[in-house]
């Protein structure tokens, strides 16, 4: 006889508490292997695929796509041992049309977010076991709710947690609902039809009547996700950390010179950034201060023994900063193949959470959009930041004689707890002379 396991929501390191679903990858009735991806969340580190630990046919899925769950929430229930979903389960979420709160017990919702783009499985069905519990299917959509005239006293009816997050999200006061279950329930239907009448657009105003008061709602935008990450931890900072900033040009016709050579005797090629990067690491091996951290419980500057250096990507979904590990140990073509993978893996959105945490020191390269300068904010809890504008051509005094030249910006925005302003203008002191005279490098190699 199967035996049903229930797979929960796993920690995913970090300190990660909840994950929104963004796309289930299998559907009830699905035979999986053991630890075939099920469903891809993604959580305020970045986008993950959840293995399942069990094989066998996945009998319920519980929430829909765009659904928030807790970290330990149930995400599928798997059949161990059967090749085929139950008959009467397989009847039951077809037949399975009772509202979302009948009986107000909480259930499985079935064949919720769907991805319909998908070419549809081939099910088989056999008999039910009685080890299989027969889980309900989400309700079906309501009306329109009318809301109450006034607000009532007293609890709100509302069964599912994930309804009044909804209800909070998009701004809708439950005690001006009157739900559509039983004993006035307030079900999901009944929220998202306030929400959808909350969106409507409003009647234009007549063109005789002038209406200075009229104006757009504007568009909402949930602060999560990978954006929710960015925002909380840029604001944490701002409010904690006391930052400087110190720029510098810098001539890098010489390093641009360099990296063409290396590049010219084949094999992997090595990029700018890699340069820079093996650049900082010298840097910071002779200011160990700013490869630190602050640890206020302490009162103490902690120095860090490894550089964990990131760098800043731009995706689709957002700003991430994945972490280049033990950077000090690499070689230029070393950091060029791992500063690839891992930008390769952002654009993808299937970063792990391990990959976008624990660094030590960041280098963002704002060139890339064009702009020769910027004051970053440090990314908490690093003690600094290393900006690298455009390379441009620039006239330049170079031995003399007004020449044009390849010229960077570069700028290190600092914690001013860590160190001051001397050491800050050493370390970015030396990064430039070696962006100018790449063979200073050589002496720290």
């Amino acid at each position: 006889m199967p035996q049903v396991m229930e797979f929960k929501l796993p920690d995913l390191g970090e300190g990660l508490t909840e994950a929104e679903i963004v796309r289930w990858l299998v559907a009830v009735g699905d035979v999986v292997a053991i630890d075939q991806p099920v469903v891809e969340v993604e959580t305020a580190k970045a986008m993950v695929e959840v293995p399942c630990p069990y094989g066998g046919v996945v009998t319920a899925r519980f929430g829909e796509e765009g659904t928030e769950l807790p970290v330990g929430a149930a995400l599928i229930t798997v059949a161990v041992g059967a090749s085929s979903l139950p008959a009467e389960a397989a009847a039951a979420q077809a037949d399975g049309a009772e509202g979302e709160g009948a009986g107000n017990v909480p259930r499985p919702l079935i064949g919720y977010g769907e991805d319909h783009s998908r070419p549809a499985r081939r099910r088989r069905v056999r008999p039910v076991t009685a080890a299989v519990s027969a889980p309900v299917v989400a309700a079906p959509a309501a009306p329109a709710v009318p809301v109450a005239p006034a607000a009532p006293a007293g609890p709100v009816p509302v069964i599912s947690p994930l309804v009044r997050k909804l209800a909070k999200d998009g701004g809708v006061d439950l005690r001006a609902l009157r739900g559509s279950g039983p004993d006035g329930l307030i079900l999901r239907a009944d929220v998202e039809a306030a929400l959808a009448a909350l969106r409507a657009p409003e009647p234009a105003p007549v063109a005789s009547v002038a209406s200075p008061t009229a104006t757009a709602r504007g568009e909402r935008i949930p602060l999560k996700g990978v954006r929710g990450a960015v925002a909380e931890k840029l604001s944490r900072s701002r409010r904690e950390i006391p930052d400087a900033t110190c720029w510098v040009d810098a001539d890098a016709t010489e390093l641009m010179a360099a990296r063409a050579a290396m590049n010219a005797v084949g094999g992997p090629k090595i990029s700018v950034l890699a340069l820079l990067a093996r650049i900082c690491t010298a840097a910071l091996a002779r200011y160990p201060e700013l490869n630190s951290t602050v640890d206020l419980a302490a009162k103490e500057i902690v120095r860090l023994p490894s550089v964990h250096l990131g760098f800043a990507a731009q995706t689709e979904r957002g700003l991430v900063v994945p972490v280049v590990r033990d950077a000090q140990n690499r070689n230029p073509e070393s950091l060029s193949a791992e500063f690839a993978r891992l930008t390769e893996l952002a654009r993808a959105g299937k970063l792990a959470p391990a990959d976008l945490t624990g660094g030590t020191f960041t280098l963002n390269n704002y060139g890339v959009f064009g702009v020769d300068g910027s004051t970053p904010i440090i990314n908490h809890p690093e003690a600094a930041m290393l900006g690298v504008g455009r390379i441009i051509d620039k006239p330049w005094v170079h031995e003399g004689q007004l020449a044009v030249r390849k010229v960077v910006q570069l700028s290190l925005t600092f914690d001013h707890r860590v160190c001051d302003g001397g050491t800050a203008g050493g370390f970015l002191r030396f990064v430039a002379d070696c962006v100018e005279s790449p063979a200073v490098l050589l002496r720290s190699l």
